[in-house]
């Protein structure tokens, strides 16, 4: 910094206020301080900053999985406000395992983050209460925290689910299958639960078999659809859980020769090439809105953990609206 500001004319505190873009410079001292910068290629040091302020302006966000594309935009969304805060984002995924995700989530407070965002695999959060009473601000997305008090983001499950099975409904399926994710997960058994709620509201009674919750690997769900699909009363509608038991289910269903309606919960790559009737739920508002909320706990903000929940929408594209066979 004595280099830079011997170059530019100006005094250490002008170089300072330059790098951490502070005000009080006018633009000719911040362009030569700036020049001086590029020519002596001069970097800011983060471990000195860090020790002065206290914060090392980064957060964490561990995700499910970063080949998902659900996370993609979720993902971008938090990057873009934690860039507009000046801080960096730091990121990884727990592949669905609690024990990863906690492993991860303290390796990125014991780096010092300033604020973590959860997309929890596990359903006991109580390790992290000893780094939020540290100060480490922290919010959960998609699914709440177990076991401790905290900000959370969400989508509507449970009325997205319902009002998606309440569409198949009005375009006459009375035998209506569901597959979801794992039972532990929070977003599957809301989906079953709205699914359930939906059948009742026709007064529509559930054969067990027409309910699967398991894992989304796709020999699973096509041996569920299989199996929902044989005897003498198949269903003739699905309602499928999340992107992966849609994409199988699209594959499965393919040139049967009486069509299979379809409503599926997330939006799906080339779904409206496909015609693939879709629940939607808006990823980017989702991390944006997180990321929001752990700004301004960083900046201060004391107030009692919030619960936020982001509406959905259906999107008719075709493969909803098809009708049950004429003998069904």
């Amino acid at each position: 910094m004595k280099d830079v500001a011997a170059l530019a004319g100006v005094g250490l505190k002008t170089v300072s206020r330059v790098v951490n873009g502070e005000p009080g410079v006018t633009p000719d001292t911040e362009r030569r301080v700036q020049e001086a910068i590029d020519s002596l290629g001069f970097r800011r040091n983060d471990s000195a900053r860090v020790l002065r302020k206290g914060r090392t302006a980064s957060v964490g966000l561990v995700l499910e999985d970063l080949a998902d594309p659900f996370y993609g935009p979720l993902s971008r969304a938090v990057e873009e406000v934690a860039r507009a805060h000046g801080a960096l984002l730091i990121n990884g995924s727990s592949a669905e395992d609690p024990d990863r995700e906690q492993e991860l989530a303290l390796a990125l407070c014991a780096r010092r983050v300033d604020g973590l965002i959860v997309i929890p695999a596990g359903s006991d959060h109580r390790y992290l209460e000893p780094e939020i009473k540290a100060g480490v601000a922290t919010v959960f997305v998609d699914r709440p925290a177990g076991g401790i008090d905290a900000d959370v983001v969400l989508s509507d499950s449970f009325g997205g689910a319902r009002a998606g099975v309440a569409h198949l409904i009005a375009h006459g399926h009375r035998r209506i299958g569901f597959i979801g994710d794992q039972p532990r997960i929070h977003t599957a058994t809301e989906r079953l639960r709205g699914y359930r709620a939906a059948m009742e509201d026709a007064g529509l009674a559930v054969d067990p078999s027409w309910e699967s919750l398991g894992t989304t690997a796709p020999d699973r769900v096509r041996e569920a659809l299989t199996a929902m699909l044989a005897g003498p009363e198949p269903v003739t509608a699905l309602f499928a859980g999340n992107n992966r038991v849609t994409v199988t289910a699209v594959r499965a269903l393919a040139g049967r020769e009486h069509p299979v309606a379809l409503v599926g919960f997330d939006d799906i790559e080339l779904a409206d090439l496909l015609g693939i009737t879709v629940i939607a739920q808006d990823a980017a508002a989702l991390g944006r809105t997180a990321a929001e909320r752990l700004f301004r706990r960083l900046d201060g903000f004391d107030e009692e953990p919030a619960r936020v929940v982001l509406d959905t929408r259906l999107i008719a594209r075709g493969s909803g609206e098809v009708p049950p066979p004429p003998t069904a």
